[in-house]
């Protein structure tokens, strides 16, 4: 389900995070896996067709966000999310990144870890309350 959200709403969702990126000096990270894990996903049939919806394509989506985002690469994938190794990717980059927050709309495995080694695991609301309440 995050996928089909994301697609649709990542040209505002990158303006946005940009706005509050400049005003709040809070940076985006991600990492090589999960730059890749997102082509993929954008790159599919179904994505696409959401991306038309918004007059965008899987190319500009991801020009946009690979300029919004420092990769941080992980020396290690810790095994943290039992149900979907996939995730720990996730898990891994915020580890590398030294980050504050992880952003996810994944109510199934990573928002109910709460937190993983004191880096909390919020949904995008919530990260973008914290990050404009400085």
């Amino acid at each position: 389900m995050w996928c089909d959200i994301s697609a649709v709403v990542a040209r505002h969702a990158v303006s946005a995070t940009r706005r509050h990126h400049s005003r709040n000096d809070a940076q985006l990270y991600s990492s090589t896996a999960l730059l890749e894990e997102l082509t993929d996903v954008l790159t599919r049939r179904f994505a696409a067709q959401r991306l038309a919806l918004i007059g965008r394509t899987a190319r500009e989506v991801l020009a946009d966000y690979v300029e919004t985002v420092e990769v941080a690469e992980p020396a290690s994938v810790p095994h943290v999310v039992t149900n979907d190794a996939d995730d720990d990717q996730v898990i891994a980059a915020a580890v590398a990144a030294h980050a504050n927050l992880i952003v996810s709309g994944d109510r199934k495995h990573l928002l109910p870890l709460g937190s993983y080694q004191g880096i909390a695991i919020v949904g995008a609301a919530e990260a973008i309350r914290r990050i404009a309440s400085g």
